[in-house]
C-alpha cells in the first residue's frame, strides 16, 4: 500500500498449519493481519475459561521490530473473547511457535474452529531506552497524576473546569 512501511518477515508454517493460509491483512488499510486457529479439534472456551490456542507459525522478526498480538475487536464486543496479555509481545530473537492466550468473558460458552481468525498481528519498530538516572524529573502540569487523574468531563464543561 502507497505510504505504508513494508518489512519482508521470514515465516515458517508448521506441519499442523499446513493447509491453513499465512496471516493476511482483512483490507488494504488493515494495520493487524489476522492470526487463525490451527487446532485439529474444535475447542469449547467456557465463560471466564482461558487457553492458549496455537496458530501454526513461527517468524523470524529483524532486530529493531517487534510483533504485537492483540484482540479481535468483533470477537471481544460480539462474544467477549479477548486476550489476557493484551498487548503480547513477540520479540525478534522468538522462534517459537506464535499462540494466543485467548480468555472468554461473556456468559456463554464460545466455540474457537480450526481456521477461525482468533486475533491479530500488527509489526512495529521499537527503540530501547537508555536509562538515565537523575534525582528529580521536569515538573509538568500533569505532574504525578494517573488513573483517572485528568477526569471524564468533556466538552464545554472541561473547558470551563481548566478555567476555574
Amino acid at each position: 500500500m502507497k505510504g505504508v512501511e513494508s518489512v519482508e518477515i521470514e515465516i515458517v508454517r508448521l506441519a499442523h498449519a499446513r493447509d491453513l493460509p499465512l496471516p493476511d491483512y482483512a483490507t488494504t488499510a488493515a494495520a493487524g493481519a489476522d492470526l487463525l486457529a490451527a487446532i485439529d479439534q474444535p475447542i469449547e472456551l467456557g465463560p471466564l475459561e482461558r487457553r492458549i490456542v496455537p496458530t501454526g507459525i513461527s517468524i523470524a522478526l529483524p532486530v529493531g521490530f517487534e510483533a504485537q498480538v492483540r484482540p479481535r475487536s468483533g470477537l471481544a464486543a460480539k462474544h467477549g473473547i479477548t486476550l489476557v496479555n493484551t498487548p503480547g509481545t513477540i520479540d525478534a530473537d522468538y522462534r517459537g511457535e506464535i499462540g494466543v492466550i485467548l480468555i472468554n468473558l461473556g456468559k456463554e460458552p464460545f466455540r474457537i474452529e480450526r481456521g477461525m481468525r482468533i486475533a491479530q498481528m500488527i509489526v512495529a519498530r521499537h527503540a530501547r531506552a537508555a536509562w538515565r538516572e537523575v534525582a528529580t524529573l521536569d515538573e509538568t502540569a500533569r505532574g504525578a497524576g494517573g488513573f483517572g487523574s485528568t477526569g471524564v468531563q468533556t466538552g464545554a464543561a472541561a473547558g470551563s473546569a481548566k478555567r476555574a
